[in-house]
């Protein structure tokens, strides 16, 4: 039978499948001095595939893609914030000691609405709270969609949806925070069970059976 919606960590090998300004962009990866050279000379993607693979070798795993019938449609990057100093241009960083900085998330247009930005950020908390992080925090945006870059950023609107609140508002790029250990719809066993279908595997004993992510 068919699995409709899968995660898979990112790594080299799938780094080609994310959005193509995404693949190399390094708003994230690099200094704003370094990121906007590597966009004027085009080697945004290779300084994103040095950046993954440092991180990888470092840290662990910095994010994850969910598929639709084998179509990646969106993905998420999340990492320590010594691993993405780009967060440094903006008033409302850093990130506190105790958190891991959440990047990106990015849901292709005509996949909205049916719940996988909400799973990619439930995948992302399940990684970090096994690895005994405490929270995910990030530099979000406010209704800037005539700033340069704000792409980058995820919506204000929707990390609040998800569980996120306002530790440091800003007019434009408040920070918000989801803290893993006290949000119980992130309790390991509901988010694991969850998961493991999403990974085409059968749940092990005990888990939860049933979960609607949407």
């Amino acid at each position: 039978m068919a699995n409709p919606r899968q995660i898979r960590p990112l790594t080299r090998d799938n780094l080609s499948e994310l959005p193509t300004a995404c693949g190399a962009c390094t708003r994230w990866e690099l200094d704003a001095v370094n990121s906007a050279r590597a966009e004027r000379d085009g080697t945004g993607r290779v300084g994103k595939a040095q950046w993954l693979s440092q991180t990888l070798l470092d840290w662990g795993s910095c994010g994850q893609l969910i598929y639709s019938d084998d179509e990646c449609a969106g993905y998420i990057t999340y990492a320590p914030p010594a691993y993405l100093p780009g967060l440094a241009g903006f008033p409302t960083a850093p990130v506190a000691a105790d958190s891991v900085a959440l990047a990106t998330a990015y849901v292709r247009p005509e996949y909205r609405g049916r719940g996988y930005g909400r799973i990619l950020v439930q995948s992302a908390a399940a990684d970090i709270s096994r690895r005994g992080v405490r929270a995910l925090e990030v530099v979000a945006r406010e209704n800037t969609a005539g700033e340069r870059g704000s792409g980058c950023l995820v919506p204000a609107e929707f990390l609040r949806a998800v569980g996120f609140t306002t530790v440091r508002p800003h007019v434009l790029t408040p920070r918000l925070r989801l803290d893993l250990k006290s949000a119980v719809s992130w309790r390991e066993d509901v988010v694991e069970a969850a998961l493991e279908r999403l990974r085409g595997r059968r749940p092990q004993l005990g888990t939860v059976q049933r979960q609607d992510l949407n």
